[in-house]
């Protein structure tokens, strides 16, 4: 696999569209880091770790709705692999006007747009969610 964050969050944004309860992936710790901000934000209801039948480490992520309609409309991909995105904390975009947040992967670790702001730091834009 070349790009595993980007195989989390197709995960994700498969199983919010199909209205499933619940979304397992390899187990990695940036894939807990994005899953505590998506939980600290209100964007998933919860995620544990647990173990497939090969003993490997997995990511168990609980869906969150709202009267059938799933709280994480969408998620993309910032940067890639193929093409990094680095900003400055002044020069981080704003998603949807500040309804939605980009995840940023700093020197402190990773965190909201809105914490690297305040912080002063910049990094690499990992994702953006609404």
């Amino acid at each position: 696999m070349t790009d595993p964050i980007s195989d989390f969050l197709t995960r994700l944004r498969n199983a919010s569209k199909a209205g499933l309860t619940v979304c397992v992936s390899p187990h990695s710790q940036m894939k807990e880091s994005l899953a505590t901000i998506l939980k600290t934000e209100g964007f998933i209801r919860d995620f544990t770790t647990g173990a497939d039948e090969r003993g490997h480490k997995t990511l168990i992520v609980t869906m969150k709705y709202v009267d059938s309609t799933p709280v994480l409309v969408g998620l993309k991909r910032e940067s890639t692999p193929g093409r990094r995105r680095y900003f400055g904390y002044s020069d981080l975009p704003r998603v949807l006007n500040g309804l939605g947040m980009a995840i940023v992967s700093t020197s402190k670790g990773l965190m909201k747009d809105q914490d690297a702001r305040r912080n002063k730091l910049g990094g690499e834009l990992v994702c953006t969610v609404w």
